[in-house]
């Protein structure tokens, strides 16, 4: 572990299994990963496969005005699910907007995850319950609260982790750098999970940083490492040396996940205003699902039943995922208010009071023109 965190950053990626799903032994991440066996090869596998089902269900949803917009994950499944599958669940994860996967692995309800983006709450699910933030939709901000968290948890004497993701053009943001200045001066136990997916919206990597983004961590005195972020064994063994360096006491570390966003930044947006011609097929062979399927094959664990099995729990999370979106009342009018403060607060209660008005307001309105029946 230690060697590697204190070496040069690779100029290319720490990487376990190659885009055509062969095996290459690593003598630094091996021993990260030998406890992962053909059973959990499997599961990582369906893990990627239901949530890659449940981002075309949500998009597919959006397109139908079920939803008011969608980041969809497609092509970072395997930098979500490898680091969400290593971590404990007294850890926390602060996300930004796109970690949809982790929120499946920490077992957060398909209807959950996309409560928000139908606007029928403020937030989807209840943090503490999964040990997950909300989305935070602030870019970077996030970042700061992982760092807070992790300072709490390093008072508190326990060895619990902070685990924070952000994108490549979340380093260039003031909030960032100063989690990473305040993780550093304190040592605290928190991983910055850096999802490089080439893209800030529409600006590439190339215009955030003129080196790799991994290069950035260690000037604030935090060692970094660069891992393939389309495999997925090798992004479990990064985010476990990450976090059994920070659970003993060496403090926070910096993972640079190279990927690639296949879709839109949201459903907003369309890449092929900015994409180049041929990135995207250039990147498509690198597909995470498809490299681990290749591995599958080869070692011969990706038999029909698993297959099958597999198909099975994508469909049976998209149906949960659909009824719930479609069936989800709305929320009452008032309950914009709750939730705001942890204690009472009267400048809040006057503008509950006021806005009660206006909706009482609109019903004597309704009852006047009806000649009394509403």
């Amino acid at each position: 572990m230690l060697d590697i965190l204190a070496g040069d950053i690779p100029a290319t990626f720490l990487q376990l299994v190659t885009p055509d799903g062969v095996r290459q032994p690593d003598d630094r991440l091996d021993p990260w990963v030998e406890d992962v066996t053909g059973a959990h090869l499997v599961a990582l596998y369906q893990d990627m496969v239901v949530v890659r089902r449940i981002d075309a269900e949500a998009t597919a949803l959006q397109r139908q005005g079920e939803l008011g917009l969608w980041p969809p994950l497609l092509g970072q499944e395997a930098a979500q699910v490898g680091s969400a599958r290593a971590l404990r669940p007294d850890d926390f994860v602060f996300p930004s907007y796109r970690e949809n996967a982790v929120a499946y692995c920490r077992g957060v309800a398909p209807a959950d995850i996309v409560r928000v983006w139908r606007g029928n709450a403020q937030s989807g699910w209840d943090p503490y319950a999964f040990g997950m933030a909300t989305p935070n939709i602030i870019i970077g901000a996030q970042t700061l609260h992982a760092t807070g968290w992790a300072m709490g948890a390093l008072a508190d004497g326990v060895d619990s982790v902070a685990v924070t993701y952000f994108g490549d053009g979340a380093t260039s943001q003031g909030d960032v750098n100063e989690a990473l200045v305040f993780a550093a001066s304190f040592q605290a136990p928190v991983v910055f999970f850096c999802q490089n997916n080439q893209w800030a919206i529409s600006e590439p990597v190339g215009v955030q940083a003129r080196v790799s983004i991994a290069d950035r961590a260690p000037g604030f005195g935090i060692p970094s490492l660069r891992v393939d972020g389309n495999d997925v064994l090798a992004v479990m063994a990064a985010t476990r040396i990450a976090l059994d360096r920070a659970r003993t006491g060496g403090g926070p570390t910096f993972i640079e996940a190279v990927t690639y966003r296949m879709g839109p930044h949201t459903t907003a947006d369309d890449p092929t205003r900015y994409r180049p011609a041929g990135q995207l097929e250039e990147w498509a062979a690198k597909d995470p699902i498809l490299r681990l399927r290749l591995l599958l094959d080869g070692l011969g664990l990706l038999t029909p039943e698993v297959e099958e099995q597999t198909r099975a729990r994508a469909d049976a999370t998209a149906a949960v995922l659909r009824a719930g979106c479609i069936d989800m009342p709305d929320p009452e009018p008032l309950s914009v208010l709750a939730h705001v403060y942890t204690t009472p607060h009267a400048a809040l209660d006057g503008q509950r009071a006021n806005y009660a008005a206006y909706l009482a307001g609109f019903e004597q309105t309704s009852s006047d023109s009806t000649g009394g029946k509403a």
